[in-house]
């Protein structure tokens, strides 16, 4: 039941924007808990690397007296990759293009995590 709750807020998250290719909810030990990813994404890695990146940088967060974690964004040549907090148990992660309006995607993702955060 809660899967399909995910999977519903990553259909409404996905459908948001044309620059948003794809989205995930992952557990913070790194299990996918619901996604929408394109073929040829291998589920257990974008968790597994999901779970590394927001180790580190909560880790970062709390060295550098920042507060807890609440996004990590890396910016390639080929897009972008933002994990967001939803909830202590869970974490939203989205590709979006290179293009992308990362403020009306920011919008966008805060309200998707919410929605996920509530579902847990």
């Amino acid at each position: 039941m809660r899967q399909e709750a995910f999977t519903s807020v990553l259909d409404e998250l996905n459908g948001s924007s044309a620059d948003i290719e794809a989205s995930a909810v992952i557990s913070t030990d790194g299990l996918m808990m619901a996604s929408l990813l394109p073929v040829g994404l291998d589920e257990d890695r974008v968790g597994a690397m999901s779970a590394a990146m927001l180790s580190l940088g909560g880790r970062i967060a709390k060295e550098l007296s920042r507060g807890d974690l609440e996004q990590v964004l890396v910016k390639g040549e080929a897009g972008y990759v933002l994990m967001t907090s939803a909830g202590q148990d869970a974490v939203l992660s989205v590709i979006a293009k290179p293009q992308a309006r990362l403020g009306l995607i920011l919008l966008d993702v805060k309200r998707a995590a919410e929605a996920i955060k509530n579902a847990l």
